[in-house]
């Protein structure tokens, strides 16, 4: 008999280190041998109270560092619990590896205890799933789950050990096998030769005087150099992002105008209706940046993407299927080998529009800040000013998609950093709990993560049982008595709040507690800046810290005003 792995467990986690796995997010089930491999292999497991904030956890670290996540659950109600964190995962377009338990392969069919067709619960909302039938095939599916959560298209995977597999001991089949090696690196330098087809997408890139680029969430860690930067200049193109995208290009850099869409302030939304051409890269053109306060122009949408169900077809224009950083280099080649002169002196009326566009939402700011300082409470404007001022060079904001924790979309209110943001299906306590994976992929930065009241209690107890062990995070809580954007609903048909009761005005919520946590209320605007700066202190030694701010129900973003999504 040849060597073997004493458990599946074993197997999986020799899989997991041979390929750079270095945690484990999870709840696991009643059995801990997934534990014991673990600690026999040095590898962390985050522990979670609630599943779906282990997948949040799990999420926020994919994102963050492009690499593959860990997440472990039980088995039955478990893997039920856990469907809207693998939907966001699916979404978001986040390598995150679900491994559970499941009932023994010998009696399935019997209605033992937690006995569920997993599989086809999960199979809807992840790029694979699959439940190991023998232990001899437990290595093969486990290299098979990681190369499809990895793609691309990146995504999550669903891998299931039965009870009776797991504790089975497991043939060892040679080295451990790795990842496949991609024959153009995700960093290959700007100069990199990428060759593009002269097809319809280049022509009608050549042909626009007006060109906006629209930057999606596929292409976060596919942006080394500054390469969609370097085609924006060389395009003479506007920048915008989806919300998705967002950290995916320097947010500093004179050519970006903010968040396209629903999250577009007026003069952002004035130079959109006037451009001649849409380049959506690695988006999907999702409702809130296709919608929302000004209707796109009729003009041509180039759209790339490496996954043909992120190709819309409600767009007139060229699709081209395909690496989106590929085409980024190829296109700016491109452009470069026609010369430069002839294009900058055609894109000069745009870029003097871009720049005064630029100016324009630098006053409102301003001006939201006057206004805002004159007022007797706190404002989340200047929240988010003195988030910017006390931050420091390497940080992430990490954000929900509540009424009001949607400042923090609004340009240029938050720039620089990285920003991890909920996909279109923004569930509630998906950024309280992302934080924590995100920490943990980039332990040098600076998290923030910037919620509502209702996603904190969401992610409360995942929030206290990590805090002594994975701290850093700093979590800045708007107070508003619970769901803002359901009241705002509610209001705009005129129901009565006593019985539909969405919000309560009062006390913040109850915060944790425990010597690794600093917990305060913020009602002084003078004070704000010093407990900014106290707080983050505290988390620089490792401690979690939790400031609440109430926040007056009127403190809305102007875009999501001025589109009419909430009432007036």
């Amino acid at each position: 008999m040849g060597e073997r792995y004493p458990d599946a467990w074993t197997a999986v986690v020799a899989l997991l280190v041979a390929n750079g796995v270095d945690t484990c997010f999870g709840l696991p089930g009643d059995d801990l041998e997934l534990l014991r491999a673990l600690d026999a292999a040095g590898l962390d497991l985050v522990p979670c109270r609630d599943q779906r904030n282990a997948l949040y956890m799990a999420t926020g670290y994919a994102l963050q560092s492009g690499r593959p996540a860990v997440c472990a659950l039980g088995k039955g109600p478990a893997v039920t619990h856990a469907a809207t964190g693998l939907l966001e995962a699916r979404e978001s377009g986040a390598p995150v590896l679900v491994l559970a338990a499941g009932a023994p392969e010998r009696r399935r069919g019997s209605g033992g205890f937690q006995e569920l067709d997993q599989v086809a619960v999960t199979a809807p909302l992840v790029r694979w799933a699959h439940r190991i039938g023998h232990p001899d095939r437990v290595v093969p599916a486990t290299v098979t789950a990681l190369t499809r959560a990895v793609g691309p298209p990146a995504g999550p995977v669903y891998l299931e050990l039965p009870d009776d597999v797991r504790t089975a001991a497991v043939p060892v089949t040679g080295p451990p096998p790795t990842l496949p090696e991609p024959l153009l690196p995700d960093t290959a330098p700007v100069t990199a030769t990428a060759p593009v087809t002269a097809g319809p997408a280049l022509a009608a890139i050549r042909a626009s005087r007006r060109p906006v680029l629209l930057v999606g969430g596929g292409m976060r860690h596919r942006n080394a150099g500054g390469a969609v930067e370097r085609l924006a200049e060389r395009l003479g193109a506007a920048l915008f992002s989806t919300a998705s995208g967002r950290g995916a290009v320097d947010e500093h850099h004179p050519r970006f105008c903010g968040l396209a869409g629903l999250y577009a302030a007026a003069p952002a939304r004035a130079l959109w209706s006037a451009c001649d051409l849409v380049v959506s890269l690695a988006g999907r053109l999702e409702e809130t940046a296709a919608e929302g306060g000004t209707a796109w122009p009729p003009v041509p949408v180039v759209q790339v993407n490496l996954d043909p169900a992120g190709l819309s077809a409600e767009f007139p224009g060229p699709r081209v299927l395909g690496d989106a950083r590929h085409a980024v280099l190829g296109w700016t080649r491109a452009l470069e080998q026609d010369g430069g002169a002839d294009r900058a002196a055609a894109t000069a009326p745009w870029a003097d529009r871009i720049a005064d566009t630029r100016a324009a939402l630098a006053a409102e700011v301003a001006a939201e800040l006057a206004r805002a300082a004159a007022l007797p409470e706190i404002r989340i404007a200047e929240l988010l000013a003195a988030l910017d001022a006390t931050a420091g060079e390497r940080h992430v904001l990490v954000q929900e998609n509540g009424l009001q924790d949607m400042w923090s979309y609004g340009f240029p209110f938050h720039v620089g950093g990285g920003s991890v943001v909920p996909s279109e299906q923004t569930p509630l306590g998906f950024g309280a709990a992302a934080a924590l994976g995100v920490k943990r992929a980039a332990p040098d930065h600076e998290v923030t993560a910037f919620i509502g009241d209702g996603a904190f209690l969401a992610a409360r107890a995942d929030i206290a049982a990590t805090a002594p062990a994975h701290g850093g995070v700093l979590y800045l809580v708007l107070c508003n008595g619970g769901y803002g954007w359901l009241d705002a609903q509610r209001a705009r048909l005129g129901l009565d709040a006593r019985r539909h009761p969405f919000t309560r005005a009062g006390a913040p919520p109850p915060a944790v507690d425990g010597p690794d946590l600093h917990c305060r209320v913020l009602r002084d605007k003078a004070a704000l800046t010093a407990e900014l700066r106290s707080a983050r202190r505290h988390c620089a030694r490792g401690g979690t810290a939790v400031l609440m701010v109430p926040v007056a129900p009127d403190d809305l973003l102007p875009a999501v005003r001025d589109a009419e999504a909430v009432p007036q």
